[in-house]
């Protein structure tokens, strides 16, 4: 029997529900997005903000900096199936609906993320332990593409249309609570036991990871109990009226909407760069490339995290009075002037510069990560949104994202130069401001409208 969340005539259309029932419904939705989210990304900052320690379990090494590299390996090449993930989710999300696909990817990445907090380390069983720690990261990654487009056309479809920008702001939002969570977590086992101590080797890591299963049960549950988006239902009776269905999701977003596709594409770059460069490689450029003190590192990493928050909300409700196309060529521009001299101000060692210079790094990154869920729903018509919002995020992230340690890592080994990352930055901010020189600005027009 179908489980009836709101009470009649809410339950037979949306459009005949109060101002108060529709605000009812949107919170649930916007809870359940946030809580999906953040659950991947709280795995990926403990994954991250943990490196050192899950470099001793599963890649035992002499050279501590050749550990975490191969932890950082890890966690690249799970990006690769992004893409891969983004095609099956969104084209399962634009057939069979938002619902469907959130609430069967949630299962599924919950389900990897807590294997992985359960596995044998190298000592065990060997090389098995890298490879297993591989398969599963991938299954996560794979389940995971779906999440934040998913989550994020979810509640576009659902928020106002002169406040879309603030509510999707809630999914990134969302992502930087689970950085902050698992970066509190990690300090505190850090602080409490040391990085290297019996018990967090053997078994404080794998704590966040067990939390995954719990959470997104929870997450499932409400989304199995929520309709689908008045957007997208109305898609689907006009196409029931007319005797059609959605067909091949993909196929059309590459016939019709390349062009667009291609635009996204590059104005996701910055922030699949951005993201992982500000708030999880340079905690670890400060620790291992910088020696600066672990302890002073997390406490700025903390610090810059909580106002991240406060900043993605306030780049989303300006966002609806600006325009997002304005918001992300600002983000460009930022990013291109800054990032080098911030990096040079890194090496001043002193706790207050450092922690200005992550403050304005992370007030750029706000001003992109705030505004390109909002963007990217309002770039793509209903019939394929949620195709052409995950394949150009994850390929994005994929390509550039995943990688985004690795490389400066590798930049720094290969040049041995400590600002080199901040170089590369620079060159990924200018492909993306030239994306969005291209881009047409649809703020605040209803999702109905986009074609």
């Amino acid at each position: 029997m179908k489980s009836e969340t709101i009470s009649e005539p809410c339950a037979n259309s949306y459009e005949m529900c109060t101002e108060e029932e529709k605000h009812a419904v949107l919170r649930k939705v916007t809870f359940s997005s946030f809580l999906g989210n953040f659950i991947e990304w709280f795995d990926y900052a403990s994954y991250s903000y943990l490196a050192t320690v899950i470099a001793l379990v599963f890649f035992p090494s002499e050279d501590p900096t050749v550990g975490v590299m191969s932890a950082f390996g890890v966690f690249a090449l799970s990006f690769l199936v992004r893409p891969i993930g983004a095609i099956f989710w969104g084209n399962m999300g634009d057939k069979k609906g938002r619902k469907w696909a959130l609430s069967v990817s949630i299962l599924l990445m919950s389900g990897a993320t807590f294997l992985i907090g359960c596995l044998p380390g190298y000592a065990m069983i060997g090389i098995g332990a890298p490879l297993l720690l591989l398969l599963l990261r991938m299954v996560q990654s794979f389940s995971a593409a779906g999440e934040y487009a998913g989550a994020a056309t979810f509640i576009a479809e659902y928020a106002p249309h002169n406040h879309r920008g603030f509510y999707c702001s809630m999914v990134p939002a969302s992502t930087a609570t689970g950085l902050l969570v698992g970066s509190l977590l990690a300090t505190f086992m850090f602080s409490t036991w040391g990085a290297d101590s019996a018990f967090v080797v053997d078994w404080g890591w794998r704590i966040p990871f067990w939390l995954a299963l719990p959470l997104g049960y929870i997450t499932h549950f409400i989304r199995t109990h929520l309709e689908d988006s008045p957007v997208y239902e109305q898609m689907q009776n006009r196409l029931k009226a007319a005797g059609q269905e959605v067909e091949h999701p993909i196929r059309t977003l590459f016939k019709k909407h390349f062009r667009v596709l291609l635009i996204s594409f590059g104005a996701c770059v910055l922030n699949a760069v951005g993201f992982y460069a500000v708030l999880t490689y340079l905690p670890n450029y400060l620790e291992t490339t910088l020696h600066y003190d672990p302890a002073s590192a997390s406490t700025i990493t903390t610090i810059v995290l909580v106002v991240y928050i406060g900043f993605i909300f306030l780049s989303g409700r300006i966002s609806d009075h600006f325009g997002r196309k304005k918001m992300l060529i600002g983000a460009c521009v930022g990013f291109i002037v800054f990032t080098v001299p911030a990096f040079m101000l890194l090496g001043s060692m002193n706790f207050w510069v450092i922690l200005i210079v992550e403050l304005i790094m992370c007030l750029l990154l706000t001003i992109n990560d705030g505004t390109l869920a909002s963007y990217l729903t309002e770039t793509f018509p209903t019939d394929v949104r949620y195709s052409g919002f995950a394949l150009s995020f994850n390929l994005a992230n994929a390509i550039f994202g995943g990688s985004a340690s690795f490389i400066s890592f590798w930049l720094i080994d290969i040049t041995g130069s400590a600002i080199a990352p901040a170089w590369y930055m620079v060159v990924i901010a200018v492909v993306a401001l030239v994306a969005m020189l291209f881009t047409h600005d649809h703020s605040g027009k209803k999702l109905d409208d986009v074609e």
